[in-house]
């Protein structure tokens, strides 16, 4: 088998991974105000939670390219997708987690030593979260 055809096989991979939770249908009938609830849903405690991730996917030593500033803001988004999907108004470290790989395993680079080595993007991310302190966010009060 060609080193091509094998490229083309891991590519595909990723995507296979992906699961739905949500129909087009339903993401258009969220109401404007619930699709505003999700950006609202944010502390600077939850920022800072999820810039330390992002943060240890640059410093790993397995990674050529951490994920950029963007995946800080795609992670954000997705903690507070969730916790609002649990019909939550705060985030929880979980939601943090959750999302974690989805978001950020394709903006990641591991270096080539790395990848001889069997180091996968999978692997480095489960590793940041370890090393990191994932902060919860509280409720806001009424």
């Amino acid at each position: 088998m060609s080193a091509e055809v094998r490229l083309l096989r891991l590519r595909e991979a990723p995507a296979a991974e992906v699961r739905r939770i949500l129909v087009r249908s339903q993401a258009r009938a969220l109401e404007p105000s619930t699709q505003e609830a999700v950006r609202t849903l944010l502390e600077d405690v939850e920022r800072r939670g999820d810039a330390a991730v992002v943060d240890a996917t640059r410093r790993h030593e397995a990674v050529y390219l951490g994920a950029s500033p963007r995946g800080s803001l795609a992670l954000q988004r997705g903690s507070q997708a969730r916790a609002l999907l649990d019909q939550r108004d705060f985030v929880l470290p979980d939601d943090v987690k959750a999302p974690a790989y989805p978001v950020l395993g394709h903006r990641i680079i591991v270096s080539a030593a790395s990848r001889v080595k069997g180091v996968t993007a999978q692997q480095v991310v489960e590793d940041c979260l370890g090393r990191v302190h994932v902060p919860g966010v509280r409720a806001r009060g009424p």
